[in-house]
């Protein structure tokens, strides 16, 4: 059951009623912690990957610095995936309706809203994405103990560091496109979308246009209290 509930009942030109809460304080804070934790693993990671790239580690803070806090923030940056997972994990199963909206995925591309069938609080390219960083995490994160810790590793398993190497970069390239489309998708393409993890809320006629039935959900249930 999501946590969502109509705040307002005040109209304005243009919607459909008041404003529904879309996501809560905590859902925002992990959100943004994940977020800037990701963006500071992103720079620094780059950094390692290429000296082409190496440039980079001069914005936050040059070489040595960003060696040490990259494997901390990414860290932090776990953690908050996996919060994210505790409150989502739910929301993020495939469902029916998933199936039907992905037939229909090049609508959405298109930003032709209209001929997209309802979809639940989070839609199947939102689902896939927060899957693609969920696994890509774990994978992350198990890569870079042994990056972090590679003196550990004996010369005699060296396969395993080659491995780290090679899993670490695969996993972060993989989660590097999704966040590219998550970014563009949630600022340019869908209007409200960005705003909506800032302040919280969405209007009514926003929640009807983009998640059908996450919105006759929360309404019905509001009703359903009074």
């Amino acid at each position: 059951m999501s946590v969502s509930h109509v705040i307002s009942s005040g109209k304005t030109a243009g919607e459909t009623g008041g404003r529904i809460l879309r996501y809560t304080l905590g859902e925002r804070v992990h959100h943004w912690l994940a977020a800037f934790t990701y963006i500071y693993c992103l720079i620094t990671g780059l950094a390692f990957w290429s000296p082409y790239m190496f440039w980079l580690a001069v914005l936050v803070g040059g070489g040595p610095t960003a060696r040490f806090w990259h494997p901390w923030l990414g860290l932090g940056f776990a953690l908050s995936v996996f919060w994210m997972y505790k409150m989502w994990h739910r929301d993020m199963l495939t469902t029916d309706a998933d199936r039907r909206w992905s037939k229909a995925m090049k609508h959405y591309i298109e930003n032709d809203d209209q001929n997209l069938p309802p979809i639940g609080r989070f839609n199947y390219g939102q689902k896939i994405f927060f899957w693609l960083m969920f696994y890509g995490v774990i994978l992350l994160v198990i890569s870079g103990i042994g990056l972090w810790f590679v003196e550990l590793i004996p010369w005699s398993l060296r396969w395993l560091r080659y491995l780290a190497v090679t899993v670490h970069v695969i996993a972060a390239l993989a989660t590097i496109g999704g966040f590219i489309i998550h970014v563009y998708m949630g600022t340019a393409m869908v209007r409200g979308g960005f705003t909506s993890i800032i302040r919280g809320e969405v209007t009514e006629a926003w929640a009807k246009t983009h998640h059908r039935l996450w919105y006759e959900q929360v309404t019905k249930g509001t009703s359903a209290e009074k």
